[in-house]
């Protein structure tokens, strides 16, 4: 079931000036780049991994999941959109490789509303646990 008032992809998702977007004020959204305790997570650490590794693993992981659906998906950045079964909302996960860091942010938004319950931490902390599972992440 699709949701007219959130199938509409924000014009904001993407790469800007090598970031990812910022979190609205908000609280339904976390991102590893956010300035504020509130929103911040940590980015994802592949330890020993390469880039490409860490990236085609995230992939497979989206790929299993039933409510996420790969958008995007390049050599340093993955969109995909997470669909709330029960009420066709749709949250964005994005992932953007920093070279200089050595590291995978990531941003979890939901497109509505003010509060996500934790749903985006919870989902960002999920694929950290299973990707550490994998021997990914510190």
């Amino acid at each position: 079931m699709t949701n007219p008032l959130t199938s509409k992809r924000p014009d904001t998702l993407g790469i800007h000036n090598g970031r990812l977007a910022k979190c609205p004020s908000t609280a339904n959204s976390v991102c590893s780049q956010a300035d504020d305790a509130a929103h911040y997570i940590e980015p994802l650490n592949p330890g020993d991994r390469s880039r490409t590794e860490l990236m085609k693993r995230l992939q497979t992981a989206l790929a299993g999941c039933e409510d996420a659906e790969i958008v995007t998906a390049s050599e340093d950045y993955i969109h995909a959109e997470c669909h709330s079964p029960l009420f066709g909302l749709v949250d964005d996960l994005e992932f953007l490789w920093s070279e200089e860091e050595g590291v995978c942010h990531v941003r979890s938004a939901s497109r509505l509303g003010v509060t996500d319950l934790g749903k985006n931490r919870a989902r960002v902390e999920k694929l950290r646990m299973l990707l550490e599972g994998w021997g990914f992440c510190e």
